[in-house]
Parts: C-alpha cells; sequence; structure tokens
C-alpha cells in the first residue's frame, strides 16, 4: 500500500508576513551552544541584506528557529531559507573534511557524520492578521520558557523580545512591520 504524503501548499506572491519553523536533522541540538547560535544570528543579518527580505521577530532554539519574515523582492520564503540553511550548514559544519575550526560542529568523534544539518522542509505560515503576528510573535518569544532553558525570555537573547518589550536592539535589527490586512485598513 502507497501512503501519500499530503503536499505543502504555499502561498506566495501575495506580500504577507510569514512564520517559518525549520529544524534541524533529526531535531539534533546542532544549535545548543551559544557560539552557534551566535554564527547563526550573524549569518541570518548577512542573508537578510543580500535577499533583501523584512525580519519582523525570531528565535534561535537549540534544534529549530522560527522567523517571521517578508517575501523578498526577488525569489520566495522557500529560496531565502534555502541560503540561509546552506550558509548556516556550511559555516557550522565545514565541507566534510575534519576542521580544526573552533565552531565546527562536535559530532561523536568519527568521521561518521550525519547525512544532513537541516531537515529538508520547512513548516510555513501566511500571518494575515494583527492577532496572528502578535499571536506567533508571543509563541516565540515563550518558546525558550516552554522548553525550561531560561525562567524568562528577557534571559534567551537569541529572540526578538527585547525588541518589542524593552525596545533594545538586540543581537539583530528587527523591523516594524504590520500584517497586509492591518496595512490595507491604515492606507487612505
Amino acid at each position: 500500500m502507497h501512503i501519500s504524503r499530503n503536499p505543502l501548499r504555499r502561498f506566495y506572491g501575495r506580500r504577507d508576513l510569514h512564520f517559518v519553523t525549520f529544524s534541524c536533522y533529526r531535531r539534533r541540538p546542532y544549535l545548543e551552544t551559544a557560539r552557534a547560535r551566535n554564527r547563526f544570528v550573524k549569518i541570518l543579518h548577512e542573508v537578510r541584506g543580500r535577499q533583501g527580505f523584512e525580519l519582523a521577530g525570531y528565535v534561535v532554539m537549540p534544534e529549530h528557529v522560527h522567523l517571521l519574515i517578508t517575501e523578498p523582492p526577488k525569489g520566495t520564503p522557500s529560496t531565502v531559507l534555502q541560503v540561509l540553511k546552506q550558509k548556516v550548514s556550511h559555516a557550522l559544519r565545514g565541507k566534510g573534511q575534519k576542521s580544526g575550526k573552533q565552531l565546527a560542529l562536535r559530532f561523536d568523534g568519527t568521521t561518521n557524520r550525519p547525512p544532513a544539518f537541516w531537515q529538508r522542509r520547512f513548516y510555513d505560515f501566511n500571518v494575515w492578521s494583527e492577532k496572528k503576528f502578535q499571536q506567533k510573535l508571543n509563541y516565540m518569544h515563550r518558546n525558550p520558557v516552554e522548553r525550561r532553558l531560561v525562567l524568562h525570555p528577557k534571559d534567551w537573547p537569541w529572540s526578538s523580545w527585547s525588541f518589542y518589550e524593552r525596545g533594545e536592539k538586540g543581537l539583530i535589527r528587527i523591523d516594524i512591520l504590520k500584517p497586509k490586512s492591518e496595512k490595507s485598513k491604515s492606507a487612505p
């Protein structure tokens, strides 16, 4: 018996905000160290500069990432994530050679490395209202607390919480955005 997966349906070209979630291969904690999370944020900043999308929120967890982004001027959120995942994988994992780099991940000490850094697919949710925008931000910012990594979101610097709650810059610039339906309501 052949069981087919439900195909993912992505809705692009409507200028929506996108809440995306992607995970490390088999949910392994490849982003468990502060150095790895800092490197991820640095690469996110570089990719945003090149791809031209806006970042409304984020959280980097030990084994997954949530982003709230716009569609880039050229391409789609899928192309953004492809570039981001490749660059992070290359920076943290190297190209297959044993590396003496400080940021190289410590696998099990053998030459048997996992076949991938990231899971292939990602979750994408179009955010069309202020209510959904707030729900997704709150979900992202509460994630480290729910996982018992910290007692309060303020203690997890790898998220946009400090921007929204304190007006602080944080590790990466956050763009002030509103969902499309909110933009059209305020337009004359």
